[in-house]
């Protein structure tokens, strides 16, 4: 599989209410190119996929709307909707901001959003212009060894 089949394959994964599994979207992030933190600066809205794995539903629960890079030290990573409807950095539950550095994941250099309050790291791999694969990697995160995957559209 090359990276345009891996664009078209989370397409319809996307359009099947992300039903896929973890195995699927490690083979799917394996083809897709790394990006440079400075590529990813400016506000995504975030989305996740029906994989199985146990966060599965953890951040529609806390009404995520996505994650904000303003520079490579000053990135809020749970930007959440409030009951008025408007959007704000959950500081709390993030515990605090984070930062973004190349980061080697898997034998390649990444841009990779590292959390300031807790030992989670979010890698991000290319989709195409408007869109990033994310992987939560770090202690805690993994299931059986398995790591928890999202998706970040440009808005």
């Amino acid at each position: 599989m090359d990276a345009e089949a891996a664009r078209l394959r989370l397409a319809e994964i996307r359009a099947d209410d992300g039903k896929t599994s973890i195995d699927e979207l490690d083979r799917l992030w394996a083809t897709l190119p790394p990006v440079r933190p400075e590529e990813i600066l400016g506000a995504w809205r975030g989305g996740e996929f029906a994989s199985g794995h146990r966060f599965e539903g953890y951040l529609p629960k806390i009404r995520w709307h996505g994650k904000r890079f303003d520079s490579l030290t000053e990135v809020a990573p749970l930007v959440c909707r409030a009951d008025d409807g408007g959007l704000f950095d959950d500081v709390e539950r993030a515990g605090g901001g984070a930062s973004l550095w190349p980061v080697e994941f898997r034998g390649e250099t990444t841009a990779t959003m590292v959390y300031d309050g807790r030992p989670v790291l979010d890698h991000f791999k290319r989709v195409d212009d408007g869109t990033l694969l994310g992987v939560m990697n770090g202690k805690g995160v993994l299931d059986e060894g398995r790591h928890y995957y999202f998706v970040l559209e440009r808005e």
